[in-house]
């Protein structure tokens, strides 16, 4: 899982002939404290539900994810990792693998080191609930300024836990989910609308900021918050200033690669949605400029294909974190996205 180093906004390209990534590259990586549960909710011992897994079993998951994950990160093992891993987030991590070359010295040595999770606070389901996953809120000793992060563990078909979706929060901590008398959490439908949108609407309508600055749907379905504006702003500013006469920029909403949806009953009567997103950019000679230039890939898209070209489409994946109020409409609050492929 990626390590909260430094936040990716947009592609930037310096010059002609030589466009280059140059926005800052989102960094994680996944740890874990050995707590054991000391920091979760308290459980009834008596005769009523009882949770998909105990606090305990929940907790050396997480050590075990943590433990093996610092070790495929100080290695760049993606096999290895995947035995802990999977979903939308490991789509991220094999990203951070793949352009690790790219990186500096420094964000190179600060994503190798392990690190663990504290602060945990299990969140889990009823045994009966119908879901094969549990989350956990957590603060990562490698961004301890950060607001929190909320990460999920999926059977996801299997017969073990993995790490599927994992977000940091940005701009405001994590809502306190609902819990009944054992402690348990109530997972909430994901094709259930919370006023005007499902959980799993939010990704399709979220990418109209990129595609349209918001104006086409976005802008009157979300309500602003530093993130959304955040996503405007990538849309706004276009190709670089040397760039505008020679090229276009575009985006486009993609499907995820991992469409599983998240959400949780809060206290206060909303819902909390992990949600996948994706787009792609397409950076286009403009027609006159065609038949006499080529665009070559930044190092980072050469990563994936270095081939000269007349259009360079990026593909990005990515994670968010929204809260959906009955009342209002919903809010993102945490967005994160990587470069999974360029052609």
């Amino acid at each position: 899982m990626s390590r909260p180093i430094a936040r990716r906004s947009r592609p930037r390209r310096p010059a002609l002939l030589a466009l280059g990534l140059t926005g800052a590259l989102a960094l994680t990586a996944c740890g874990g404290d050995a707590d054991k549960g000391d920091d979760a909710p308290a459980r009834s011992t008596g005769a009523a539900r009882q949770g998909l897994l105990t606090p305990e079993a929940a907790a050396e998951v997480v050590d075990t994810y943590e433990r093996v994950n610092n070790r495929a990160n100080a290695a760049r093992n993606e096999k290895l990792l995947s035995t802990v891993e999977t979903g939308q987030v490991h789509e991220q991590s094999r990203a951070d693998y793949t352009l690790w070359e790219t990186w500096s010295k420094k964000d190179q040595k600060e994503y190798a080191s392990a690190f663990h999770y504290t602060d945990r606070e299990y969140l889990i389901p009823p045994a009966g609930s119908g879901v094969s996953w549990f989350a956990v809120k957590a603060t990562s000793s490698a961004a301890p300024d950060q607001k929190g992060a909320l990460l999920v563990f999926d059977k996801a078909g299997g017969s073990t836990y993995r790490m599927t979706m994992a977000v940091y929060a940005d701009e405001a901590p994590i809502p306190e989910v609902a819990v009944d008398e054992q402690g348990l959490v109530t997972p909430a439908d994901p094709s259930e609308k919370v006023g005007a949108l499902a959980p799993d609407q939010l990704g399709d309508h979220y990418e109209d900021f990129f595609e349209s600055g918001g104006r086409k749907k976005a802008a009157e379905t979300f309500a602003p918050t530093e993130t959304s504006k955040g996503s405007i702003e990538v849309h706004d500013e276009g190709p670089d200033d040397d760039l505008e006469e020679y090229a276009t920029e575009k985006y486009f909403a993609a499907e995820p690669a991992h469409p599983e949806v998240y959400a949780l009953k809060l206290a206060d009567g909303g819902t909390l949605a992990l949600f996948p997103t994706a787009h792609t950019s397409e950076l286009m000679l403009k027609p006159r400029y065609l038949s006499g230039f080529d665009i070559t890939p930044n190092d980072e898209e050469a990563r994936y294909d270095a081939t000269k070209r007349d259009v360079v489409t990026d593909e990005f994946q990515g994670q968010a974190l929204a809260v959906l109020d009955p009342r209002d409409k919903p809010r993102v609050t945490a967005i994160e996205y990587r470069m999974v492929d360029s052609r």
